[in-house]
C-alpha cells in the first residue's frame, strides 16, 4: 500500500495518509481538523509543485485536492499525478456547484469520487473513510496475491498444504532441467497444471507448449497424430503433416492419460524418447526432434507393467521424476482457498460481485469427500454461483448431492470404532483435530463448532501437540 492504511480491531475504518491539496489554507486546515478526529494522519500543501515534491517523496492512500487552484483545471493535474506517482491512492476532487461537469468527467480519468462546496464534514469524512477501505481492500488482494506467488510461485497451483507445497517444490526443482516426468494422480487433480507450469518455468517457456490426450484414439490415429505423414502415405493423405512431437520441436510436448496407450504403439513411443528422432507415416527419413517430455495418468502404471498392459522399460523412460498430486480429500485445507478462487473467477466472468461464501455452506463443502477432485469443486462452485442472491452463497446454494451427502469419516479417527474404554482426553484430542480438518486449520471456526472459548482451544492445541 502507498501509504499505512490499517484496520482497528473493533471494526473502525482504517486510519489512512492523506494529503490534502487547496489553495486556501483555512479551508485545508477544515478539512485536515475533520479527517484527524477519526484518526487519519493528514498532510497540507497549497499549490501544484508542492504537492507534486509530496507525491513523489511521500506515501499516501487518499488524496483530496480541490478542483481549481492555480487555474480551472489544476485539480485535474493532481489527479494525473497521483496516477503517475501512486497509482494505487485515491483521489477525492473537492468542487463549486458550477464545475461539478468537470468533475463527473474526472471519475472516468480514475478519480474516485468528488464534494461540492460548500463541504459538510460528516459526508466528507465518510466519503474519505470509504476511500480508505477502498484502497486497504485493494492492497489486501495485490498482496495475497504477491504472498502467493512469492510462496509457491506457480500459477494456477493454488494450496497451502504440506501435499501441494511438495508438488511445487518438485515442479520447482524439476523444471530447468529436461529430465522426463511422469505426473499421477486421481482424474480432476490438475495433472495438467503441473505439466504446464513445468514448461512456464523452463528454459523452453518461450519455445511451443503441446499437449496431446492418448485416450480413446484408435492406433492408426494416434500415430498419426503423434509422428505425422508424409503425402500419399494412405489413401486421403494429400499433403506431409508433422506430428506433434515434430510441433515441439524445442518445446515442451504433454501426453495426457499415457497409461490408456494401445500396448502395439508403446515400442515407437519408446524408440523417439531414446533416440530422438520421429519417422513420419510412409517415410523412411527420420527427423530429429529435442522435446522435453511431460506425462501424466491416473492409472498405477507399475501395476500395469507388472500385469503386461504396460511396457516396463516404458515405464522406467518416461519417469525420470514423478509428481504425484494428492486427492482433495487428503489437503482439506486447501479447499476453502480453491472455492474463493473459483468463486472469484465465475464471478467475473459473469460480471456480478464476488459473493462471500458462509461459514454453513463452506463446512459443508470441506467436509464432502470430492471423487472428482478440484474439477468437481470447481463444477460446484460455478453452480453456487448462479445460483447464490445477494453475493452470499448460502447452505442452500451447495449442490443437493453435496449438501446431502453423509459426512466423511476420516481415516485414523476413532469415529468408526467403539468407544468404549477410551480416555476421555483421547476423545477430546481427537474432536479437536478432525474439527480443525473440517474448517481448513481456522481457529475461530473450530472454536465455535466445539463450544469453547479460543484461549481454551489455543490451550488445548498446545496440551496435545496439534496444529
Amino acid at each position: 500500500m502507498t501509504g499505512s492504511t490499517s484496520v482497528e480491531a473493533d471494526g473502525t475504518p482504517p486510519r489512512a495518509q492523506v494529503l490534502i491539496v487547496d489553495d486556501e489554507p483555512e479551508h485545508a486546515d477544515v478539512m485536515a481538523e475533520a479527517l484527524r478526529k477519526p484518526g487519519h494522519v493528514c498532510t497540507i500543501v497549497n499549490g501544484l509543485e508542492s504537492a507534486r515534491e509530496e507525491l513523489i517523496h511521500g506515501a499516501f492512500d487518499v488524496v483530496v485536492t480541490d478542483l481549481v487552484m492555480e487555474h480551472e483545471t489544476a485539480g485535474l493535474e493532481v489527479l494525473s499525478m497521483v496516477q503517475e506517482q501512486q497509482p494505487d491512492a485515491a483521489t477525492i476532487l473537492v468542487t463549486a456547484h458550477g464545475d461539478v461537469p468537470t468533475a463527473k468527467a474526472a471519475l472516468q480519468g480514475g478519480a474516485y469520487d468528488f464534494i461540492e462546496k460548500p463541504l459538510d464534514l460528516v459526508v466528507f469524512r465518510n466519503l474519505v473513510d470509504r476511500a480508505a477501505e477502498t484502497v486497504l481492500l485493494r492492497h489486501r488482494a495485490s498482496r495475497l496475491e504477491g504472498q502467493l506467488d512469492a510462496a509457491y510461485g506457480v500459477e494456477g497451483i493454488i494450496g497451502e498444504s504440506a501435499g501441494i507445497r511438495g508438488v511445487i517444490n518438485q515442479i520447482r526443482k524439476v523444471a530447468p532441467s529436461t529430465i522426463p516426468v511422469l505426473v499421477t494422480g486421481e482424474s480432476g487433480t490438475g495433472k495438467e497444471l503441473v505439466a504446464a507450469a513445468i514448461h512456464r518455468l523452463s528454459k523452453r517457456a518461450k519455445q511451443r507448449y503441446a499437449t496431446f490426450n492418448t485416450a480413446g484414439q484408435s492406433e492408426s490415429l494416434l500415430e498419426d497424430q503423434l509422428f505425422g505423414h508424409v503425402r500419399g502415405a494412405y489413401t486421403g493423405a494429400d499433403r506431409d503433416r508433422e506430428g506433434v512431437f515434430e510441433y515441439a520441436d524445442g518445446g515442451t510436448l504433454f501426453l495426457d492419460e499415457i497409461g490408456d496407450m494401445p500396448l502395439s504403439m508403446q515400442p515407437r513411443l519408446l524408440r523417439v524418447l531414446e533416440s530422438g528422432e520421429v519417422i513420419r507415416l510412409g517415410s523412411n527419413d527420420p527427423k530429429q526432434v529435442d522435446v522435453r517430455f511431460v506425462s501424466a495418468t491416473n492409472r498405477d502404471l507399475r501395476q500395469a507393467s507388472e500385469d503386461g498392459a504396460f511396457r516396463e522399460d516404458l515405464f522406467f523412460r518416461i519417469r525420470g521424476v514423478e509428481i504425484n498430486i494428492p486427492p482433495l480429500r487428503e489437503r482439506r485445507e486447501d479447499i476453502p482457498l480453491l472455492v474463493n478462487h473459483a468463486a472469484g473467477r465465475f464471478a467475473a466472468e459473469m460480471d456480478q460481485p464476488i459473493p462471500t461464501v458462509s461459514e454453513p455452506a463452506m463446512l459443508r463443502l470441506v467436509g464432502y469427500e470430492w471423487p472428482g477432485n478440484v474439477r468437481e469443486l470447481f463444477n460446484a462452485v460455478h453452480r453456487m454461483v448462479i445460483a447464490c442472491e445477494n453475493d452470499r452463497i448460502e447452505l442452500r446454494d451447495v449442490p443437493e448431492e453435496i449438501r446431502s451427502s453423509d459426512a466423511d469419516d476420516d481415516s485414523g479417527s476413532l469415529a468408526g470404532g467403539s468407544l468404549a474404554g477410551v480416555g476421555l482426553d483421547r476423545l477430546e484430542k481427537e474432536a479437536i483435530r478432525q474439527t480443525l480438518a473440517l474448517t481448513g486449520g481456522n481457529r475461530e471456526q473450530t472454536a465455535n463448532l466445539l463450544g469453547i472459548g479460543e484461549r481454551t482451544l489455543y490451550r488445548k492445541l498446545k496440551e496435545y501437540g496439534l496444529r
